[in-house]
This record gives C-alpha cells, structure tokens and sequence, in this order.
C-alpha cells in the first residue's frame, strides 16, 4: 500500500468508525494497520489551513476513535498479522 493510499484509507475509516470492527473481524490487517497508523501520527496541522472542513471532521473522528477504545490496538502486533497474511 502507497503512503497516499494509507492516507486515503486512514482518513475513510475515522470518518466510518463503524466500519473498523468489520475490518478486525474480518482479519483485514493491512487496512486495520493504515487506520492504526494514521491515528497514531494525528492530523496534520496544515489541513486546518488547506481543507478547515475536513479538518474539523477528522478531529472530532480521532476524538470518537479514542472515545471507543481503539487506540489500545497494537500497531506493531497488526504488522505482524499482516506480514504473516501477505506471504
């Protein structure tokens, strides 16, 4: 997966936070671990100047993100699934 894809992917399921269980449910690693990881590394201040809209969205989503537990997940953990899933 490209940086921009993870980004992409990232970015759809903050705003679907819904969806995040279906994806660990159904062993989806490498997306788990995208979502995983643009989480951990937060929003880019930037975008409060280029897209203030989505912006706002994405942090309210992070907030939701934290709200329900997911940053318990375990970055390193999920690579390792995914690695193991690829081969």
């Amino acid at each position: 997966m490209t940086a921009r894809e993870k980004e992409n992917t990232g970015r759809h399921y903050l705003l679907h936070l819904n969806e995040i269980p279906k994806i660990w449910h159904q062993k989806e690693w490498i997306i788990l671990a995208a979502v995983v990881e643009y989480a951990q590394g937060g929003i880019p201040p930037e975008m409060s100047k280029t897209d203030p809209y989505m912006y706002r969205a994405l942090c309210a989503a992070l907030a939701e993100y934290h709200i329900h537990g997911y940053d318990q997940f375990n970055l390193e953990a999920i690579k390792t699934l995914a690695e193991k899933t690829t081969r």
